[in-house]
């Protein structure tokens, strides 16, 4: 048990769900969003918790004086937006919400998995321009179609899952996981390349890090079986977005959907521009749903530290 109330900065928008659970949890709770980083690194250390979505960015230079500061949270799954190892050096935990938002992301890679395979948003956007274009838009059917998953964490599990509710023929890889648990889940655990070789439709599910940066590239989609559609709600740089626009343009892969890009937001690029991409602005955890689960989860995982020294969701070790 702390000594003195426990105070939390809330610097970006969220669900005030989670404000209710603080406070009823006894903490003071500040909102200050939009806070430029000298005004942030200024106040910060004023506070026991820190609380962000992906707007604020808590670089080293914020976390140079942190005073009180105990931890950082993230109402969301990635902390590309926190320096992780600045956090470290100063004892700082920085945890996220990993299952808050699990499913709002796999309910939209499974839409985009329908959108791809009927092409569903030129078909509107055609209809908007008063065109009746029926053979334009001869789609595919999923039963029978062999799905690629690759991760199964939190969100990759929910993806399978819905795979196989749609009769679907479901692989999947896991580098960091055992195969049991693809078969509990009724997927067939394969190695990347044969994931990569014998999807039809392959969905990303698997954080941004060295080892997964640009990992399809040039060589990875020259692999995948010829007609192939790929979708990508993980993280951009995962994909190389050059050599996927070259793979569409020579007909290796018949199409893609892409949530998350390299740069973003990306504007009008050559491969948004292409026909057979279907792009959406980073929602995958945008349902009123998600927001205020995860919200509550980050209060909850506060709470439990800050009042009874329980260490949940942390992404990093305490110095």
């Amino acid at each position: 048990m702390m000594a003195e109330t426990p105070r939390i900065l809330i610097a970006d928008e969220m669900s005030s769900r989670a404000v209710d659970v603080l406070r009823q949890a006894g903490f003071t709770v500040d909102v200050r969003t939009g806070l430029p980083p000298a005004e942030l690194a200024a106040v910060v250390g004023e506070y026991h918790g820190l609380g962000v979505r992906s707007a604020t960015r808590v670089s080293a230079a914020v976390l140079a004086q942190p005073g009180k500061l105990r931890i950082i949270g993230r109402a969301g799954v990635g902390v590309d937006n926190i320096d992780v190892e600045a956090a470290t050096k100063r004892d700082i935990v920085v945890i996220n919400t990993p299952s808050g938002n699990a499913v709002a992301a796999a309910e939209l890679a499974v839409s985009l998995l329908f959108a791809l395979a009927r092409k569903v948003p030129q078909a509107a956007a055609g209809m908007r321009q008063g065109q009746w274009e029926k053979k334009k838009f001869m789609g595919v059917e999923l039963a029978g179609k062999t799905f690629g998953v690759l991760g199964l964490g939190n969100i990759g599990r929910h993806v399978v899952r819905r795979g196989v509710g749609l009769d679907m023929q479901v692989i999947a890889h896991d580098p960091y996981l055992p195969a049991e648990i693809a078969a509990k889940l009724g997927a067939e655990f394969v190695s990347f390349d044969d994931l990569v070789r014998r999807s039809d439709f392959l969905s990303i599910h698997v954080p941004l890090a060295p080892q997964t940066q640009g990992l399809f590239d040039a060589g990875t989609l020259r692999r995948m079986k010829t007609g192939a559609y790929l979708i990508n709600c993980a993280r951009g740089g995962i994909v190389d977005e050059d050599a996927l626009l070259a793979a569409l343009q020579s007909g290796q892969l018949s199409g893609a959907a892409l949530d998350v890009f390299e740069t973003e937001p990306p504007g009008l690029t050559p491969l948004l521009a292409h026909e057979s991409i279907i792009a959406t602005p980073h929602i995958g955890a945008s349902t009123k749903e998600a927001q205020e689960k995860v919200a509550v989860e980050l209060a909850e995982v506060f709470v439990a530290f800050l009042k009874d020294g329980v260490v949940r969701n942390a992404v990093n070790r305490r110095a």
